[in-house]
């Protein structure tokens, strides 16, 4: 087959075009622009476009399909050539679904803690040599690309993200997978651009748990108030069955599991992180593996990347960086470093980067989110916000948002920085969460400044 994609260096697009080409289709595609890893990574495989653009003679009726990219406009030239010759055009969720409808899918979902439940399956059934198909929102240790497809694998795991398919079709990915056996992880206000309204935002949680193939199950986080309504609501004939945070410890900085098979140390911490690996578990046993296979794979999970990543560690001082950036997600990740090293001190430094983030009136929901740390940062840059076409965001009104009087707050890059390599890190726990860079942070020489210490 040859598949065409319009807007082939997204993240998840290039991983979907490099596991076609893994598979042994031909592939082609276009972008305006392809950032690193995506450039490389295509470059590579001989998949790289000769020229930036959108180019509409590059469609033509030899195409088997078109796959549709969010960075693509709903007027983007090659679309409106693919449409007008009547060619089968995709959403990337809707191809997914294409090339699984036959194998058990395996759906993940959850305003947070998806990418890392998804990871910690994918490295349990790899430890143990079970082969799936998968796709993962990121790299993760002992796997070539974030997408796998095949003939011949029984099961696919997903992450099921809520955001939109398409520019022509806004329904939430998660909506299109139709799983045999779910997951749903928590419930927590995001993608405001998309869905104004808390109640607009939970209603697609409750269409994905209607989705759920009959006779199906979902497994859900009982510990989510907002989940276990929309689980329990739900009149879906499937099997319901509930998870909770397992029993563990923080002994000397590290995290001891209580298990069936006496306690055992792991990896990863924070009680997130344990919440998510119960899950995790139950997913594994209903995809066939044993509770104490499970355990013996899950003690050399070491993160997903972006997720409490280890950056840098010397004598007295620890730095770590996280994609956290939503309330929820930030509150949990600074509790959980603040867990792990309670005598040391948390500097916790949050850049406001997304669109929900940056917006006046949904900072309100940050109340509190930096209470675990000894010292709050927030940055964010003003034209950040010009750019999302956002009404002004003040320093004062992020102060009054966090509840929290001694928040420094920057809007200047080379201010941080200087404010940040200026602080005393001996006895000190370094905490960056940003789905950005902080205006271009250097975080090799944040890891010799802690290195050094």
């Amino acid at each position: 087959m040859h598949i065409h994609f319009i807007a082939i260096g997204g993240s998840a697009m290039h991983n979907l075009a490099l596991a076609l080409h893994h598979k042994g289709y031909t592939v082609s595609g276009s972008d305006d622009v392809i950032f690193e890893p995506s450039k490389t990574r295509l470059q590579d495989q001989g998949l790289f476009p000769e020229s930036f653009g959108w180019f509409p003679e590059k469609i033509n009726a030899n195409l088997d399909a078109v796959i549709l990219g969010m960075h693509a406009k709903a007027d983007n030239p090659e679309l409106l050539r693919a449409q007008e010759l009547g060619l089968k055009i995709y959403s990337y969720p809707e191809f997914l679904y294409e090339q699984s409808k036959h194998k058990t899918r395996v759906v993940i979902g959850g305003s947070h803690g998806k990418t890392t439940i998804t990871s910690m399956i994918l490295h349990v059934l790899n430890y143990h040599g079970r082969e799936v198909d998968y796709m993962v929102g990121a790299q993760l240790d002992g796997f070539d690309r974030m997408v796998h497809l095949t003939e011949e694998n029984d099961f696919i795991v997903l992450e099921g993200d809520e955001y939109l398919s398409s520019p022509i079709d806004r329904r939430p990915k998660f909506h299109l997978y139709k799983p045999n056996i779910a997951l749903l992880s928590g419930i927590a206000w995001d993608h405001i651009n998309v869905f104004p309204t808390y109640e607009g935002y939970v209603q697609q949680f409750q269409i994905f748990v209607d989705s759920i193939v009959k006779g199906g199950s979902v497994t859900y986080n009982e510990e989510d108030s907002e989940v276990r309504r929309v689980v329990e609501a739900s009149e879906n004939p499937i099997r319901k069955l509930p998870y909770s945070t397992p029993e563990y410890q923080v002994e000397n900085g590290e995290t001891i599991l209580e298990t069936s098979e006496g306690p055992m140390p792991i990896e990863v911490f924070g009680k997130h992180n344990l919440n998510n690996l119960a899950g995790a578990k139950w997913i594994c046993q209903n995809m066939g593996v044993d509770e104490d296979d499970f355990y013996e794979a899950i003690a050399s999970f070491k993160g997903a990347f972006k997720r409490l990543e280890k950056i840098g560690e010397g004598k007295s001082s620890v730095a770590y960086k996280d994609f956290a950036h939503s309330p929820s997600k930030v509150a949990a990740t600074t509790t959980a470093v603040k867990e792990q090293y309670p005598n040391k001190k948390l500097i916790a430094c949050l850049e406001l980067h997304t669109y929900s983030s940056l917006n006046a009136e949904f900072l309100k929901q940050y109340q509190g989110a930096l209470d675990a740390a000894d010292m709050a940062v927030v940055f964010y840059s003003p034209e950040s916000v010009k750019i999302k076409q956002l009404e002004e965001v003040t320093k004062a009104q992020i102060v009054t948002a966090f509840e929290r009087e001694n928040l420094e707050v920057f809007t200047d890059a080379t201010a941080f920085k200087e404010f940040l390599f200026s602080q005393n890190i001996i006895d000190a726990a370094l905490l960056l969460m940003s789905s950005g860079n902080y205006g271009g942070l250097d975080l090799k020489a944040v890891k010799e400044l802690v290195e050094s210490h």
